[in-house]
């Protein structure tokens, strides 16, 4: 019996082992899984994005939110969007250090007031423009080695306020805009890597020979709306920086281009909005790689021979807003225009003189072209813009001869101020080509040119008398860059023997001019004969002495109508304060009924019975009742009102702009220049 029953309870141990081990099995995988769960839950608890932003994978958006500090930002982030928000410096936590993957931070349009100090050391781009920043540590960006772009615009930093070597720890900072701030002169210690600088609207008035030195790598720099003149910028300044492709120097005072442009690598030139009067040649000189050359807005009335010939690749030039002269002058630029053809884009060549061309293109003056004839020397090749087109004439000018420029049409009168006569020396001196042309019954235009630059010129005219007599000298000094000079209040109906003598530097303290034409200042003269005035000048001159007369009977008669009124005015105000008609309001009255009352002073004809407050704009002044207890009222039914000054609490004017923006946290200068304030007025306190 015993035997029978061992195999029965074996078999129910079995059985009973077997769910034992499929027990514990089963809770050895719910325990993995459930763990598995857990880290999985925290792992992705670490990824969670803020509730107050946007994430896109490591993308995170947390502008125009209104933050005034930044939240917690999961570890993966690499691309922070924190602009338009109030943060400000105590809004940046500590623990942003530690966000390792961070590459590019936007901070503009925020409140801080002092360059962050907690940022990741892995950024690599920085925005902080419009802000309030005035100073830039050195120590606050030694802890960004690897920083490539810094955006600082709008905001109040000053030269004084960027600490000595600053960017000493950056070798990796490529763009710095500082754009729109209080600079007055070039930083110091930029970093040599520097490719892309802008120091557009500071107020930098002087650049040293110093001011780029180093900045070998440069290759755009914007200067544009600073104080900057010619006698301020040393002559070296740009030649420093050999690999420069853009420049641009925009809305400031400069009269010529600087001299000494970077010309190997240059591509853009801007000099537009300046007071350019004139482009010396060769200040355009071997930018063989110029593309965009813009003159616009100045006061360019023509162009020098050669200025282009360099200029193989340039396909836009824009010199719109300047008066430009269309004579002979510009005939070779009518020529290299041609010759170009559609390789170049021309924006605003139109001329404003003479009055028979203008608001005419230069390019479309062909038959007033042709009729100018340049006066060259035997074996002297004109060539336009340097392209090999020939159209030099071979002439030989004797010494005091009169040239004219030879028209096809009588009358046309196009002017040759700018005709390049090119001569050969005579032998006793530097000759010069003189051309004189009367222009109306008394005024005679003068031209010349000579073969070689002079500091100066002196021209001396002389009034041919009645018969052999002879009239007096007139002499004046002209400047050795002009070619033109117009004698005007000439005599009608005679003749004037004009001469001209170029001065060297050594040669100006001469004594007065010699007749003898081999003398060594080369005397050359020629002779003019005004023409009669016509009829209709002559009836010009009488109604212009006629019209000098009526303003004074004018004015005469405007006097005595004013004397008048105001004596009638004054006897008809006297009569009303002897009779009492004048301060009585029997016919002033009001929608609400008010009183009609007499009154004695001039207190009570402004706001009688009116509790609102008066505020006067200017000096700042509140009116208010007074009680109605008080014994100060000279008349039971009278109020009277005291004068309050009013003191703004923020220390401020009384008035403000619409568009200002008050910030409880520091002060702030933006639109400082919309209010015409100048640097040297504004601090802060």
């Amino acid at each position: 019996m015993f035997t029978i029953m061992a195999p029965v309870g074996v078999a129910k141990l079995r059985a009973r082992l077997f769910l034992l081990f499929l027990c514990l099995t089963l809770r050895a995988g719910m325990l993995q899984f459930a763990s598995a769960t857990i880290q999985g839950y925290i792992g992705d608890r670490d990824m969670i994005c803020p509730s107050v932003c946007r994430c896109d994978e490591d993308f995170i958006y947390c502008n125009d939110r209104g933050l005034s500090s930044i939240p917690s930002l999961p570890p993966s982030a690499s691309v922070l969007y924190l602009q338009n928000n109030q943060i400000n410096n105590p809004g940046l936590p500590t623990s942003l250090e530690r966000q390792l993957a961070i590459r590019v931070v936007y901070l503009y349009d925020n409140e801080l007031d002092e360059f962050p100090v907690h940022l990741p050391p892995s950024i690599r781009e920085l925005h902080l423009q419009d802000n309030n920043i005035r100073t830039i540590p050195r120590s606050a960006l030694a802890r960004m080695p690897l920083l490539e772009k810094l955006h600082l615009d709008d905001n109040s930093i000053s030269t004084v306020s960027i600490e000595d070597q600053a960017f000493a720890d950056n070798p990796r900072l490529r763009l710095l805009f500082l754009s729109r701030n209080h600079l007055s002169s070039i930083p110091s210690g930029l970093p040599a890597s520097l490719e892309e600088l802008r120091l557009d609207d500071n107020r930098i008035s002087t650049i040293p020979t110093h001011a780029f030195r180093g900045l070998s790598s440069l290759r755009c720099l914007v200067l544009d709306g600073n104080l900057l003149a010619n006698q301020r910028i040393a002559d070296d300044t740009f030649s420093r920086l050999a690999n420069l492709t853009e420049l641009s120097l925009v809305r400031n005072s400069l009269q010529t281009p600087p001299v000494n442009l970077p010309s190997a690598h240059l591509q853009r030139l801007s000099l537009q909005e300046n007071a350019l009067t004139h482009m010396p040649r060769g200040s355009l000189d071997g930018m063989h790689r110029l593309l965009r050359l813009d003159l616009s807005g100045n006061n360019l009335t023509t162009l020098p021979r050669g200025l282009f010939k360099d200029l193989d690749s340039l396909g836009q030039l824009l010199v719109r807003g300047n008066p430009w002269h269309c004579g002979c002058n510009l005939r070779w630029l009518y020529d290299w225009l041609h010759a170009r053809g559609n390789t170049i884009t021309v924006r605003g060549l139109n001329c404003h003189g003479p009055d028979r061309v203008r608001d005419m293109a230069l390019k479309d003056l062909a038959s007033e072209m042709e009729e100018c004839e340049v006066v060259r020397t035997a074996g002297t090749r004109d060539r336009v813009g340097g392209g090999g087109v020939d159209t030099s004439t071979t002439h030989t000018p004797p010494q005091g001869s009169l040239f004219t420029l030879r028209s096809k049409r009588p009358g046309l009168g196009l002017p040759d101020s700018g005709l390049d006569y090119t001569l050969s020396s005579s032998g006793v001196g530097k000759s010069l080509a003189l051309n004189v042309k009367p222009l109306s019954h008394n005024s005679v235009r003068v031209t010349w040119s000579v073969a070689q630059p002079s500091s100066s010129f002196r021209l001396s005219w002389l009034r041919l008398g009645t018969g052999n007599a002879m009239g007096s000298i007139t002499e004046t000094l002209v400047r050795g860059d002009r070619r033109e000079y117009l004698l005007t209040s000439l005599q009608p109906r005679s003749s004037y023997i004009i001469c001209m003598v170029p001065l060297a530097a050594s040669s100006e303290s001469k004594g007065a001019i010699s007749g003898d034409a081999d003398s060594d200042e080369a005397l050359v003269c020629a002779k003019a004969e005004t023409s009669d005035p016509t009829p209709l000048e002559e009836d010009e001159n009488e109604d212009s002495k006629q019209m000098t007369v009526l303003p004074l009977a004018g004015i005469v008669g405007g006097a005595t109508a004013i004397v008048s009124l105001a004596l009638i005015f004054g006897i008809f105000c006297w009569y009303g304060h002897r009779t009492g008609h004048l301060c009585t309001r029997d016919h002033y009255t009001r929608k609400n009924s008010r009183k009609k009352k007499s009154c004695d002073d001039y207190i009570e004809s402004g706001t009688k019975k009116d509790n609102t407050i008066l505020e006067i704009r200017s000096p700042g002044f509140q009116m208010t009742p007074l009680a109605a207890g008080q014994p100060m009222q000279p008349k039971p039914l009278r109020e009277d009102y005291i004068i309050h000054t009013i003191y703004p609490s923020n220390g401020t004017g009384l008035y403000k702009g619409d568009n200002h923006v008050s910030d409880a946290g520091h002060g702030t200068n933006r639109g400082y220049r919309e209010g015409g304030i100048p640097d040297i007025d504004y601090c802060y306190t």
